[in-house]
C-alpha cells in the first residue's frame, strides 16, 4: 500500500467510521486511553492516540501523516537492506586473483574493473601480478590455496600446463574461475570460464576487411599475440575462417608481438622493410590494439598514412584505438570488455547460495567499431576505466 493511499484512507476512517474498512481495523476505541488501529502492508498496528490529536488546526491529519510516514521509511530501509545484502552475496569472501601481467591498456583495465568490482562487493581481493610468466601463476595459485581463499580467479596466460596446480585448488574444494581465456585442460577442474568467443572477434575482423576492400587484391601483414596464448590461437583462426572464401585476401606474413606495444612497432618495422617499403601491404591486423597502435606509429615513421595506405584492424577497443580511428589513423576495432570480474562474482554468488552450477563458458559480446560509431566518444567513455 502506498504511503498517500494509507493517510487517505486513515482520514476516512477518522470522518466517515467506516470506509469500508472491518470493525476494529482502522477505528479508534472509546476507552479513556484510546488507541489507533490500522493496518499497514497486511500488518495491524495499534498507537495511543495523544491528546492533541482531536483539537482543531488538522492535529490529527498530521499525526496519522506522522506514524504512516515513518512506518514508510521504516518498510524502504527494510527492502534497501534486503537488497544490498542480494546484490552483496560475495561480501566478506576472499578471493585471490592470478593477473598475466599488465601487457597491455587492456589488461590494465581488466584489473582496474577487477578491483571496483571486488570493492563494490565486498571482497577481499588478493591480487598477484605473473609478468607474463607461467612459473609466477602457478606459484601464485599455490599461494592462494595455501592461504585458504575462497575461490580463485585466473587469466592463464598459456593454454596448457594447469592440470596439476587446478587438480590442488579442486582436491582444496577451492572454485576455480578462468577469466578471458581458455586453457587446454579438463572442464571439472575450474568452475566456469568468463570470455569472449575469441574465434569469432577474429572472424568479425575478418569480414570487416573483405567487406572493406571489395574484391582487391590485398596482402595482410598479421601481428599475432603471446605464442601459445589461447587469444592468439583463435583470433588467428577466426580471421582465416572469415577470408577462407576471399581468394583475394591472404596473409602475407604473420609473426608474434607478444601483445605489446613495443613489439608490435618492431614487427611492423620488420614487414614494412621486407615489403618494398610498406607499397606491398594492404592492411595489418593485429590480435589487440595495442601492437595495433605500435604498428601505426611504424607506419607513420616510414612516411605512409595508416588508415588510407595500409588499413589496420584490431581487437580490443582501448581508449587509444578510438583516438587513432577518429584521427584517421585506424580503421575498425572489435570490443572485448574488461568486465570479466562482474559475471565471475555473479556466478560464485549464486554457486555458493544454492549449488547452483553457472553455464561453463560465459560469453561476452564481440562488437565492432569503426569511424561511424563516435570513436571520440567512445574514447571519452572509457579513457577513466583503468586502460
Amino acid at each position: 500500500m502506498s504511503t498517500q493511499r494509507a493517510i487517505r484512507q486513515a482520514g476516512e476512517c477518522r470522518t466517515t467510521k467506516a470506509f469500508g474498512c472491518s470493525e476494529g481495523v482502522a477505528t479508534r476505541s472509546n476507552r479513556a486511553e484510546r488507541n489507533f488501529i490500522f493496518t499497514y502492508n497486511i500488518t495491524l498496528y495499534s498507537v495511543p492516540i495523544p491528546p492533541e490529536a482531536n483539537t482543531p488546526g488538522g492535529i490529527w491529519e498530521d499525526f496519522i501523516v506522522n506514524i504512516i510516514t515513518k512506518l514508510a521509511l521504516a518498510a524502504g530501509l527494510a527492502t534497501a537492506l534486503s537488497s544490498g545484502a542480494l546484490a552483496q552475496d560475495v561480501s566478506g569472501k576472499v578471493i585471490g586473483f592470478s593477473q598475466i601481467g599488465s601487457e597491455s591498456g587492456w589488461r590494465a583495465a581488466e584489473t582496474s574493473v577487477t578491483r571496483q568490482q571486488a570493492e563494490e562487493r565486498g571482497v577481499d581481493l588478493k591480487f598477484a601480478d605473473a609478468q607474463q610468466k607461467q612459473e609466477n601463476q602457478i606459484k601464485a595459485i599455490r599461494g592462494f590455496i595455501a592461504q585458504g581463499v575462497d575461490a580463485i580467479l585466473v587469466a592463464p596466460v598459456v593454454a596448457t600446463g594447469w592440470e596439476d596446480v587446478l587438480s590442488e585448488a579442486k582436491e582444496a574444494e577451492i572454485p576455480v574461475v578462468l577469466l578471458d581465456r581458455g586453457i587446454d585442460a579438463p572442464e571439472d577442474l575450474y568452475l566456469t570460464s568468463v570470455a569472449s568467443d575469441q574465434v569469432l572477434e577474429g572472424r568479425v575482423a575478418g569480414q570487416w576487411l573483405v567487406d572493406e576492400v571489395a574484391g582487391e587484391d590485398c596482402n595482410v601483414v598479421e601481428l599475432q599475440g603471446t605464442v601459445g596464448s589461447s587469444p592468439a590461437i583463435n583470433r588467428k583462426q577466426g580471421f582465416e575462417e572469415a577470408i577462407a572464401d576471399a581468394s583475394n585476401v591472404t596473409i602475407a606474413q604473420s609473426q608474434t608481438g607478444d601483445f605489446t606495444r613495443s613489439k608490435g612497432k618492431e614487427v611492423m618495422e620488420a614487414f614494412l622493410k621486407s615489403s618494398n617499403g610498406g607499397a606491398d601491404i594492404c592492411a595489418v591486423y593485429a590480435h589487440n590494439d595495442d601492437m595495433a597502435v605500435g604498428a601505426i606509429q611504424a607506419i607513420k615513421d616510414a612516411g605512409l598514412a595508416p588508415g588510407e595506405d595500409i588499413l589496420v584492424v584490431s581487437i580490443d577497443a582501448v581508449p587509444d584505438i578510438f583516438t587513432a580511428i577518429a584521427a584517421g589513423e585506424a580503421n575498425a576495432t572489435v570490443e572485448l570488455t574488461p568486465n570479466m570480474a562482474g559475471p565471475a562474482f555473479d556466478a560464485l554468488g549464486a554457486y555458493w547460495a544454492d549449488g547452483t552450477m553457472p553455464e561453463k563458458f560465459i560469453i561476452t559480446e564481440s562488437k565492432l567499431y569503426t569511424a561511424a560509431d563516435d570513436p571520440q566518444g567512445e574514447y571519452e567513455r572509457r579513457k577513466d576505466l583503468g586502460y
